[in-house]
């Protein structure tokens, strides 16, 4: 897993707004930012599915931020966006995998219909 160091990328978190459309439904509302985090981004290898999603135009990436009470609120709902690039990454997977409280680690797909 990375060392402190190698978190180099600053990274937005975005979720929906749940809004009230006056008739006692609830819809999602637009984008609001959460938090920002240093996250490593790690390119998948090229296995079959990784290829067909490039040609899709679509980036898989793993994304690993520190643990803490507000990552650990991620979920697929949500989306993420790299600070430098302007990149948007929907987020389709987000699990502490190593168990140890440690690192979030997150699958990612740049260039996927938010």
């Amino acid at each position: 897993m990375p060392q402190a160091g190698d978190l180099r990328e600053r990274v937005v978190f975005q979720s929906r707004a749940a809004t009230d459309d006056g008739y006692g439904n609830t819809v999602t509302g637009a984008w609001t930012s959460r938090f920002e985090r240093a996250a490593q981004f790690l390119m998948r290898p090229g296995s079959e599915a990784v290829t067909a999603a490039r040609l899709e135009g679509q980036q898989p990436v793993t994304m690993i931020v520190r643990f803490d009470s507000q990552t650990c609120t991620i979920t697929p709902a949500w989306r993420a966006i790299d600070k430098r690039t302007g990149v948007v990454y929907a987020i389709q997977a987000a699990a502490d995998m190593e168990r140890k409280r440690q690192w979030w680690t997150l699958v990612c797909l740049a260039g996927a219909a938010q």
